[in-house]
This record gives structure tokens, C-alpha cells and sequence, in this order.
């Protein structure tokens, strides 16, 4: 009994070790930390952005993932998804949070607001979706083509829900409430429509 119980300890103390070993490289390897940046890796994220409808953008919200990216497009695209993901959620927290507060009495901004929130939540969903596909790909037996034009598919899809939330406002008199959320909706368009245009970059290079 003594022995089984010690058994027992050693097995769960090796399974902690190593998720927390394992949790502690995914974290440093997505915060672009875990290897030191080089002049090198961040002019290739440069390059790749001009590809972009918004190329400034682009590397000001990857160029801090250099290390981790270095020089390969799979990389580059995942996680300018990642970006993309990180910034619809927190925009859909905030519109939801705003459309709770909003003045009932201003029915058309609140319609507006309650659209709003509803969309980015599908554009969240439809982010993560191709977040999860292309950790999987090449692993599901599909052709790697195709679950990148899965990809390709949610992402236009977010975007298109995206604007879908500033569209709603055209019928709402100028406010401050109108302005804050339409120029951040637009931020947030931006690094969702860069980050498809990676993943069409990527898929370019795929042949089957």
C-alpha cells in the first residue's frame, strides 16, 4: 500500500512537471520572448506585411513576435491570428459591457450597440475556429489546402461581421459613444484583415 501511494505521487508529480514545463514554453514561445529578437527576423515580418492592405499596422502588432515567427509564413500567420483573436475579444467584452449601459432612451444607438455586440461575439467564434484549424494542420487527414481555405473562409467571414458593427451606426446621430466604438471596431479591422491576408499569403505557398 505504501509503495502503490508513492507510485502514485511520483506519476502526478511527473504529469505536473510536465504541463507546467509545457505551459511555461507556450506562453514564452507566444509572447515572442522565448529566443531574442534579430534585426533579420523583423525585417522579414517588414516584408511580409507589405502584402497587407494595412502594412504599418501589421508589423507594429507582430514585430514583437519576431523571434518566435522568424522566418517561416505558417508561424506568421498563426500568429497574427492570434493578434486578430486578442483584439475581437476584447472589443466584444467592451461593446457588450457599453450596450448594458447604454441610454434607453436613445433606442437607435442601443439597437446599434446590442448588433454590435452580437456580431463580434460571432466574429470571436469564427477567429477561434481558425485559430484551432491551423494548430491542426496537417494532423486531420485533410489536405493541408483545405483546412487552410477553412481558415481563410472564418477569417472573412470575422471581418465581414466586423464591419457589420460599424455599418449599424450609419443611421445613429454623431456621439462620442458612436465615435469610441467606430474607431475602435476600425483598429480592430485592421489586424483581422491583415491577418487574412497572411493566411492568403501562406496558402499560396501550399500545393496541396
Amino acid at each position: 500500500m505504501e509503495n502503490q501511494k508513492t507510485d502514485m505521487e511520483v506519476q502526478l508529480s511527473t504529469t505536473l512537471l510536465i504541463f507546467l514545463t509545457t505551459t511555461v514554453l507556450l506562453a514564452s514561445t507566444t509572447a515572442g520572448h522565448f529566443f531574442p529578437p534579430t534585426s533579420d527576423n523583423t525585417d522579414y515580418i517588414r516584408t511580409s506585411c507589405e502584402s497587407t492592405r494595412y502594412p504599418q499596422t501589421c508589423f507594429n502588432s507582430l514585430s514583437g513576435y519576431s523571434a518566435t515567427i522568424r522566418h517561416d509564413p505558417g508561424r506568421l500567420a498563426q500568429v497574427a491570428i492570434h493578434v486578430a483573436l486578442c483584439n475581437a475579444t476584447h472589443m466584444s467584452n467592451y461593446v457588450s459591457n457599453i450596450s448594458r449601459r447604454a441610454d434607453a432612451g436613445n433606442t437607435t444607438e442601443s439597437a446599434a450597440l446590442n448588433d454590435c455586440s452580437s456580431v463580434f461575439g460571432d466574429a470571436v467564434d469564427e477567429i477561434q475556429q481558425s485559430q484551432m484549424e491551423m494548430r491542426r494542420l496537417g494532423w486531420t487527414g485533410e489536405s493541408v489546402k483545405f483546412q487552410l481555405s477553412n481558415v481563410q473562409t472564418w477569417m472573412s467571414a470575422a471581418l465581414t461581421n466586423e464591419e457589420t458593427c460599424t455599418d449599424g451606426f450609419e443611421e445613429v446621430a454623431d456621439g462620442a459613444v458612436k465615435a469610441d466604438v467606430c474607431d475602435r471596431v476600425v483598429a480592430v479591422k485592421e489586424v483581422t484583415s491583415n491577418a487574412l491576408a497572411l493566411v492568403n499569403s501562406y496558402a499560396d505557398t501550399i500545393s496541396a
